[in-house]
């Protein structure tokens, strides 16, 4: 196919140049309405392109086919068979993804350490949720991937689950997916069960050798994407990639269309459409120069007393198959503080915002996007809190609690303990109650507690300590966990 096309801008470009006068949304009619103080931060050129694709950059038919034609190049970009782009973002594409092959009162098998998007498309869709649980790493407090034998032998405890959904944690997770697609398929018998993907942060895995396995080379049958992560398009660019045919593309539109919306941003699409382009052309040298520079942020780092820099000693062993270069991962405990308060006096002393922390790290992603000036801030910011740590005013500890501590019992199905009759209770009167809410500190956003699991003393202490220390967890009904909001009782 003919990569250098980029259908969505080539035909924004042409509405543009037309000068075309639209009398439907969006009202602010391509800027002209747009306040100037508002397009003195965003840029007008943002309102410019802010169009439909219906009766703007195509017509009301899709005649001219200018997102089929942008989802047919991605597709072939990255080795799928048919790709769709979604403007909502990948926590929305999971929940599609999850609906495409699993409904009320069936089975799913799923990992337990998944992200919240997860758990939530559990409740919206009914489904009866078979856990694996990850391989818990109590002297890193890390959640690494399940492993084979764990999918095998929750698959011959329950063949009717309709398939494996493989979510890595941490940034240096990746599931041996090859090992899972074969377990799924041929180990078992079980052709009919679809292997799932939330690869979030890998839409730029196929674009170079030196990064871990792209899912659709793995053998997946589908694989969400966040462009926005570690790719080059806007906040909310998610894609679908499908294969082979356990999930029905029908089926899968069907699904999008009940939760997407029906107003797409052209921006997203169109960043998606360029972000293709410039992989299949550039990616292999941009993707090796970020390489490179990961490789030697990570040197310089761990030159760097108090820090513990993660690598490929994970892999080395066996805690995870794969991990991606391009993820700084930094134990910081060695400085006597939190990754969270690392993150904090970054940001308020170097100006330099972290890609994630929790309480035992911090962590930076290495893009193609970062250059000299970048690395060097990232290594000059870093070595700044070693110098200064000391300094750092001490917060209450976490009560991290042992790896089995967080193996919940599942009493009552997600669903139902979520749109039940419910109660709020002081936190010491939760314990032994059944969950009525999601409890996801963030980041990283893979909950704690989820509806239906009953809540232990455990928990209770590492959340109610963790929220002295800085926690957030948004979704709970009292942010201060002062009060847990637990199933009613008769």
């Amino acid at each position: 196919m003919d990569h250098s096309r980029v259908p969505v801008l080539e035909a924004l470009q042409e509405f543009r140049r037309r000068g075309d006068v639209v009398f439907g949304p969006p009202g602010h009619k391509q800027g002209r309405g747009t306040d100037p103080r508002v397009a003195g931060i965003l840029g007008l050129d943002v309102f410019r392109s802010d169009v439909l694709t219906l009766n703007g950059l195509d017509d009301r038919r899709e005649s001219q086919g200018v997102l089929e034609q942008a989802q047919e190049l991605m597709a072939d970009a990255v080795g799928a068979e048919q790709a769709f782009f979604s403007t909502c973002g990948s926590s929305l594409s999971v929940k599609t993804a999850m609906l495409a092959v699993a409904g009320p009162g069936e089975k799913l098998l799923l990992s337990r350490n998944a992200h919240k998007s997860v758990i939530a498309a559990v409740i919206i869709n009914g489904v009866e949720p078979v856990w694996v649980h990850p391989k818990f790493d109590g002297e890193r407090h890390m959640a690494h991937p399940p492993e084979a034998d764990d999918v095998r032998d929750r698959l011959r405890e329950h063949p009717d689950a309709k398939g494996k959904r493989g979510v890595g944690v941490q940034e240096d997770d990746t599931l041996l997916l090859q090992v899972l697609a074969d377990l799924v398929v041929d180990d078992l018998g079980l052709g009919h069960a679809p292997l799932i993907v939330d690869e979030a942060w890998g839409a730029h895995l196929p674009f170079h050798s030196g990064l871990p396995v792209w899912g659709m080379d793995a053998g997946a049958d589908l694989v969400v994407t966040s462009v926005h992560k570690m790719g080059g398009a806007i906040e909310q660019s998610s894609v679908f990639h499908l294969q082979g045919d356990r999930v029905s593309p029908v089926v899968l539109k069907q699904r999008e269309d009940l939760l997407g919306t029906t107003s797409a941003s052209c921006l997203v699409y169109a960043a998606l459409d360029g972000w293709r382009r410039q992989m299949v052309e550039q990616g292999h040298d941009l993707l090796d120069a970020a390489l490179h520079r990961a490789e030697r942020v990570r040197a310089r780092l761990r030159e760097l007393p108090g820090l513990r820099v993660m690598g490929g000693e994970i892999v080395d062993e066996g805690l995870a198959a794969e991990f991606d270069p391009l993820k700084i991962v930094v134990d910081v405990r060695g400085l006597g503080i939190s990754g969270m308060q690392a993150t904090e006096w970054l940001r308020a002393n170097c100006h330099v915002d972290m890609g994630g922390s929790d309480t035992c790290r911090i962590s930076a992603s290495i893009t193609h996007s970062d250059d000299e000036q970048t690395e060097k801030l990232l290594v000059e910011s870093v070595r700044s809190l070693v110098e200064r740590a000391d300094t750092i005013e001490r917060r209450p500890a976490v009560h991290l609690p042992e790896p089995r501590a967080l193996e919940l019992e599942q009493a009552v199905l997600p669903r139902d303990a979520f749109f039940g009759p419910a109660e709020q209770v002081p936190a010491e009167r939760a314990v032994g109650r059944i969950a009525a809410e999601t409890l996801s500190p963030y980041p990283p956003g893979v909950p704690v507690v989820a509806p239906g699991e009953v809540i232990t003393a455990e928990i209770v202490d590492y959340l109610r300590s963790g929220i002295a220390h800085g926690f957030l967890v948004p979704d709970a009904a009292d942010s201060s966990l002062d009060t847990f909001r637990v199933v009613a009782r008769p």
